[in-house]
């Protein structure tokens, strides 16, 4: 009796041409969802690129699979910004402020729209990079409570929104001219979350459950 050899399957690795050409793609569909926001044109995008139709729909089928990989990229981002930050000075108000300087230069307040409407937010790929985001923020926010960086009374979730509303405005050409002003009120947020707190905050910490309640 004979036993089977079993087959060897030849894995295929996309082409480092290719790969360049998806992150053109996923960079440029960022900057013009931030500039005029998630309606632009795909043949726009891809002449942003300097690809062909054909290449940007070959690696993104429709809209809604390009929005959410350029969400999901923008979040590994600012998450593997902190982790770098903590890593190299084990001062956790430090991650803190990186990731929240990062998620301004990344136009969080752009994009907001487009993560609470545009696609499918049980999408596998997106909780994935939705929740490590939230617990790292959750671990460096609790690290900080600890060594007495961080008032106690501010949540994963107050820190979500003072981003996203002191890094708007909203995608539009308004963006680039309120530059000059983000960094600097982002900061003022941030000596407001150290302790020992100066005031005593109305209402509770916010979660991020909170903030997904209708």
């Amino acid at each position: 009796m004979t036993t089977a050899t079993p087959v060897q399957r030849k894995v295929t690795r996309p082409r480092a041409d290719a790969l360049r050409n998806r992150e053109r793609i996923v960079t440029a569909a960022r900057e013009m969802f931030v500039e005029f926001g998630p309606d632009v044109p795909l043949d726009e995008i891809a002449r942003r690129a300097g690809v062909g139709n054909a290449t940007l729909y070959r690696n993104f089928p429709d809209r809604d699979a390009l929005v959410r990989e350029v969400v999901c990229s923008v979040m590994d981002r600012i998450a593997e910004g902190a982790e770098v930050a903590l890593a190299e000075t084990g001062d956790a108000f430090a991650a803190l402020e990186r990731f929240v300087h990062d998620s301004a230069d990344e136009r969080i307040g752009a994009l907001c729209p487009m993560m609470a409407s545009t696609f499918d937010h049980s999408h596998p790929d997106l909780e994935a990079a939705r929740e490590r985001v939230e617990e790292l923020i959750g671990e460096v926010m609790e690290r900080a409570r600890e060594t007495g960086q961080l008032r106690s009374d501010v949540g994963v979730g107050d820190v979500m929104v003072a981003v996203a509303q002191l890094s708007r405005p909203p995608a539009g050409t308004g963006c680039l001219s309120a530059d000059r002003f983000v960094h600097r009120h982002l900061q003022l947020f941030l000596d407001g979350l150290r302790a020992p707190a100066r005031s005593v905050l109305p209402g509770t910490a916010a979660t991020m459950e909170d903030l997904r309640q209708p």
